[in-house]
């Protein structure tokens, strides 16, 4: 039988709250745990993910997927962005940290949830939450797997530079329109100043070249958000990559918010299959 077990609330960076939702088969045993990490101006509940969340349980997979603590959501209304503070006062590392408590708390819990096997741990991120992932993988040998959808390869690059970079300083804060919500989504100057503070840590090339486990990189070639090229660059740092290009495929895979169907997007069919054959073998 599949478990939902929803909104379970731990406490996440600067003591703000982290909702999770794990999904699994009560009926199977030694089950590897997969943690997903959604993307940017994005959420546990976005799209298809919970649709994929229940395919991979039925599949002998736990996943435990969550909100970070600073994604604009807050605990009454996890989904989209009721608190724009909080977005714009989030940064890279507080979404390491975020992914770092939720690995804690699911070893801790796993008295509790006897058939998820948390010595078996695979990440899975979307978009820049793929990079979050990717940097997690490289510094924790708690992760035996990573998976990157769409992810990016480079943090830098998507800072301003000069006057507007100049500017983003003397005002304090640079906003960005939620192409679906119209909100004008506020980035404060910690975030760059954050970056630059840890920016050797925050390196994606410098942590896929470490990492020494398994790594899938699933793309879509017609992804205008992040370009395959990015892909590309991922898995040509990583000896132990494997590179998955899905023809046709945008950012999302075919995916919307909110997904009103009971199936799932027929890319997420493709997703579902390799990584399932990815973590199995």
């Amino acid at each position: 039988m599949i478990v939902h077990d929803l909104n379970i609330t731990i406490e996440g960076a600067c003591k703000r709250s982290i909702l999770m939702d794990l999904t699994y088969n009560s009926s199977n045993g030694s089950m590897p745990l997969i943690v997903f990490c959604h993307g940017y101006k994005g959420f546990k509940d976005w799209g298809a993910w919970s649709l994929l969340s229940e395919a991979l349980a039925t599949s002998g997979l736990a996943v435990l997927k969550f909100n970070f603590s600073h994604n604009g959501g807050t605990c009454k209304q996890p989904i989209d962005f009721p608190d724009l503070e909080a977005f714009g006062n989030n940064n890279y590392t507080k979404e390491l940290e975020d992914l770092d408590r939720v690995i804690s708390w699911a070893q801790r819990a796993q008295f509790k949830y006897r058939g998820i096997d948390t010595s078996n741990i695979i990440l899975i991120g979307h978009s820049r939450g793929g990079s979050i992932v990717t940097i997690k993988a490289s510094e924790d040998s708690r992760v035996r797997k990573v998976i990157s959808l769409a992810g990016v390869s480079n943090f830098k690059t998507r800072f301003p530079k000069g006057k507007e970079l100049q500017k983003w300083k003397k005002t304090g804060v640079r906003y960005v329109e939620n192409g679906r919500t119209k909100q004008k989504m506020p980035h404060y100057y910690q975030f760059y100043k954050d970056f630059i503070t840890n920016e050797s840590r925050l390196t994606i090339k410098t942590a896929v070249k470490k990492m020494k486990i398994p790594f899938l990189i699933v793309h879509g070639d017609a992804d205008n958000s992040v370009s395959i090229n990015e892909a590309l660059s991922l898995h040509k740092w990583s000896p132990r990559s494997q590179l998955i290009v899905l023809e046709g495929a945008n950012h999302v895979f075919g995916s919307s918010h909110p997904w009103s169907l009971s199936i799932l997007p027929p890319y997420f069919h493709q997703i579902h299959t390799e990584i399932t054959h990815f973590i199995n073998n």
